[in-house]
């Protein structure tokens, strides 16, 4: 019922920052209702539902849909899980993971560097 109330006044990147704070929390309702299929369609175009999907994807341990979604080209999830890596002390698996996916993106090297400092 709330995601329905919600979405009838959301707009993404809306000039009325009531409605941009409504898609926001549209996107979180969806994620919170486990609706992923409907989180993972929205992301298709919609950056706020991407970062949403990759965060509850995070959230909920599920590595290889992250790892599915980096290989496919979003690389906020590539981020996602080599921040997820690095944190629970996987830092070989993280590296290995920027060397599979995304061997020339100097973003993720820093994560992983930074996470490689005693």
């Amino acid at each position: 019922m709330a995601i329905a109330l919600v979405s009838a006044h959301a707009e993404c990147f809306s000039d009325d920052p009531d409605m941009h704070d409504n898609h926001l929390w549209h996107m979180d309702l969806l994620a919170r209702a486990e609706r992923l299929p409907e989180l993972t369609e929205r992301a298709l175009t919609d950056s706020h539902a991407r970062r949403r999907l990759n965060r509850s994807l995070r959230e909920r341990g599920m590595e290889a849909a992250l790892r599915d979604r980096a290989e496919d080209g979003d690389r906020g999830a590539m981020y996602v899980l080599v921040r997820l890596m690095c944190g629970t002390g996987r830092v070989r698996e993280a590296q290995k993971v920027v060397q599979d996916i995304g061997p020339d993106d100097r973003y993720a090297h820093r994560i992983v560097a930074r996470d490689r400092r005693p």
